[in-house]
């Protein structure tokens, strides 16, 4: 499977603590880790995880089956993100190669009791990178790509992407995390959205609004995530639930982001395993096939700390 991310990447320091500390407390970690972050970035490494499993040691060695564009930078940090996604086969298209300052940061407390984090962050405001960016790659991101993954860190060169994407019928896939200003254009080309409850457009204060709202855009699946919550779907005229794995949990950083790049994966592999199997299945239950086998990845990931761990001894 080949699929293309478009968003945020941050470098995430992590840290494990009793608690995050309170004002004018100085609270010492019991664990840490440094990595790359971002919605698209964990996607991404999730999915190019669970496609190099897939692999044969032939295509193994061949290019990345994994592309994420990102407002990287040459900075030295950006640096520590790069070595973290190359170790994962996560190919990086940085339109953003020129720049001299850090990359977004975040600095995550996970709880050690309850799983919980809290994050302080700097998200992609400051690093909108303009369409004529895209423009002058000399390659085409989408040649060979099967699905696509947008979080809306990068308005304009997402809602390009998925116009071209729709074009050429490669599924959308929108990690609707939270409302960002300018998402609806993203959205009319989109084919699934993966929102979390605190995902609320203008005008929009409950589920039934976010759907109707989604459905009025011409997004026909949809589902509504609540962490360990059951997870409310809608595809066309059908709706249901679909109950969450129970674990213990250790962590639930990048929970969700590891969903959808699960959920990609698995929608991938149905998309070119069903012409093949002859599976008589419709798009409702290729929908809910999927989001059920990405809450069993997710619920895996929140047995481990930090963001990477889940995949050792996978």
């Amino acid at each position: 499977m080949h699929g293309l991310f478009v968003g945020l990447t941050t470098l995430d320091l992590i840290y494990l603590a009793a608690a995050p500390p309170e004002p004018n407390q100085k609270v010492v970690a019991q664990d840490h880790l440094i990595s790359g972050g971002g919605p698209a970035t964990n996607a991404a490494v999730a999915f190019a995880h669970l496609s190099s499993k897939s692999k044969t040691s032939e295509q193994a060695r061949g290019n990345s089956n994994c592309k994420l564009i990102t407002a990287l930078g040459n900075h030295e940090l950006a640096s520590l993100i790069s070595a973290d996604l190359g170790k994962y086969g996560v190919e990086i298209i940085d339109l953003a190669a020129d720049r001299q300052d850090p990359p977004p940061m975040s600095s995550i407390v996970v709880s050690q009791d309850t799983g919980e984090r809290s994050v302080i962050s700097v998200n992609a405001t400051g690093r909108q990178i303009p369409l004529t960016q895209l423009a002058r790659l000399n390659f085409d991101p989408l040649a060979g790509v099967e699905v696509v993954l947008i979080d809306g860190h990068q308005m304009d060169i997402s809602a390009k992407i998925a116009q071209m994407a729709k074009t050429r019928q490669i599924p959308v896939v929108v990690d609707g995390g939270s409302w960002k200003e300018g998402f609806e254009q993203v959205l009319k080309d989109c084919d699934y959205a993966i929102c979390s409850s605190n995902f609320l457009p203008p005008g929009c204060f409950s589920e039934a609004d976010v759907c109707e709202f989604l459905s009025q855009l011409g997004v026909r699946n949809m589902a509504i995530t609540k962490g360990a919550a059951l997870i409310n779907y809608k595809s066309g005229d059908r709706r249901g639930e679909i109950a969450v794995p129970t674990v213990k949990v250790i962590d639930t950083l990048g929970a969700g982001d590891i969903f959808h790049g699960a959920f990609c994966y698995y929608l991938a592999q149905q998309n070119l395993a069903a012409p093949e199997l002859d599976l008589a299945i419709d798009s409702a239950q290729k929908f809910t096939i999927a989001l059920k086998q990405a809450s069993a990845i997710a619920a895996r990931s929140c047995q481990f700390f930090g963001t990477r761990k889940w995949m050792q001894d996978d």
